[in-house]
């Protein structure tokens, strides 16, 4: 029984690996405990037919035996695992490659070796623990990619499997084709190991490569949403600019009113002071609008308005918007100068015999519900996400402004053409 200690020691060797190596390359369907267990069967298994074979004599036998017995219990279990059966079968077959190569090379390194029986156990268990310790620490994520995409390297497993299995099975004593053959095999296995080394490789650049461009499109998409807010903080600016320059010439012109007034209230001209308030208030009519009763919101439509008459566009404005809403108000004013100037661009371009007009309502439901529409040209049109197409190179700028709005308060956003007519609605 002592002579079989060593070949005993190699069988328990290679089969706990072989388990190991299926768990830490496949996904477990169900618990560690049920996983594990089925493992242990197949590791019992295993074990009682190198126990057999040693006690026979027969190690041609048991390297014939293996490779059946190994793929039978595998197909046995393969439910318990996440993975399709091509994938499943990709990972099979590279475990036998490792364990077929880390078994030769283990075999051929002893002869060289004192004691070659324990030393074929120490080599073996060293390549193993090797294969095991980078397998799970470093390649284990790539190798995942490479079973996600197996159809493109499952050639290269099946390929040397065959090879290792045409030696195994065409020998009529293992030993004999292990010493004779060492060459051969030793340089499949360097081919083996450089083609998986170059599809982790070439993995590892893909995944570089993908890293880099994903940055620059981070990079890009910040450099756009800054011109953005240099943009809306330009236009903030403008807007309160005009606000001021409308308040300053309505104190002044409401100090040399208010002066007029006192100054007939004293001599007791009421008649004329009447027709004054009166004048002012039809002239305070005509001048001003207020279109909704947020400041913000409502200097900038006045602003895009004047510029709409100016054009000849017919406006058709209802709006209901609070003087405290739940969004920023200036990123709100922002959002509405976009939309209306963009509405207005789209009249302008629009054939001579085609009225234009700009239609615009907001409603306070709790939230804000914006709607805007305008005729538009011919060649209009949405991209694949919905969102308007830029006519010119550079321009856009606005819509991606009110996208980026949406975004940021979780609003709803939607863009639709229909018969001529340009519309878009949001939901904040």
């Amino acid at each position: 029984m002592s002579g079989l200690f060593p070949d005993l020691l190699r069988a328990v060797i290679s089969t706990t690996a072989n388990v190991l190596l299926m768990m830490t390359l496949l996904q477990p369907k169900y618990s560690k405990k049920i996983t594990l267990l089925t493992m242990l069967g197949i590791l019992a298994a295993d074990l009682g037919t190198a126990i057999y074979c040693y006690l026979s004599g027969n190690l041609t036998l048991l390297s014939k035996l293996d490779i059946v017995l190994f793929a039978v219990l595998c197909f046995a279990v393969r439910p318990l695992f996440k993975d399709t059966f091509m994938q499943w079968l990709f990972s099979y077959l590279t475990v036998q490659n490792i364990s077929d190569a880390v078994i030769i090379i283990s075999f051929i390194g002893s002869r060289h070796l004192p004691y070659p029986a324990y030393a074929n156990s120490l080599l073996r268990l060293a390549l193993f623990g090797t294969f095991l310790l980078i397998l799970s620490r470093h390649v284990r994520p790539l190798y995942r990619q490479a079973v996600e995409h197996w159809t493109a390297y499952f050639a290269v497993a099946l390929g040397i499997y065959i090879t290792f299995n045409h030696y195994v099975l065409s020998s009529d004593d293992i030993v004999v084709t292990l010493t004779e053959q060492a060459v051969p095999l030793l340089l499949v296995i360097f081919i083996g190991l450089a083609a998986y080394g170059s599809i982790f490789l070439s993995l590892k650049n893909l995944q570089r490569e993908f890293r880099v461009k994903e940055e620059n499109r981070k990079m890009q998409v910040e450099r756009e949403y800054l011109q953005l807010a240099a943009g809306n903080m330009s236009r903030r600016l403008e807007l309160m600019a005009e606000v001021s320059a409308q308040n300053s010439r309505a104190a002044h012109d409401r100090r040399h009113f208010n002066n007029v007034l006192l100054e007939l209230l004293e001599q007791g001209k009421t008649g004329e002071a009447y027709a004054l308030l009166q004048s002012q208030n039809q002239a305070a009519h005509k001048i001003s609008k207020v279109y909704c009763e947020n400041p913000a919101v409502n200097a900038a439509v006045c602003h895009y308005a004047g510029l709409a008459e100016q054009a000849g566009i017919r406006l058709e404005i209802a709006l209901d918007i609070p003087g405290n809403v739940t969004v920023d108000a200036l990123e709100l004013s922002m959002v509405v100068s976009n939309l209306m100037e963009n509405a207005i661009q789209a009249c302008e371009r629009l054939p001579k015999e085609q009225v234009p007009y700009l239609r615009f309502t907001c409603r306070s439901v709790g939230r804000l519900l914006l709607e805007m529409g305008n005729p538009c040209a011919e060649g209009t049109s949405l991209d694949e996400s919905g969102y308007p197409v830029a006519c010119k190179e550079g321009h856009g700028v606005g819509s991606k402004s009110v996208i980026t709005f949406a975004k940021k308060y979780d609003g709803e956003l939607m863009y639709r053409i229909e018969n001529g007519v340009f519309r878009v609605r949001l939901l904040v």
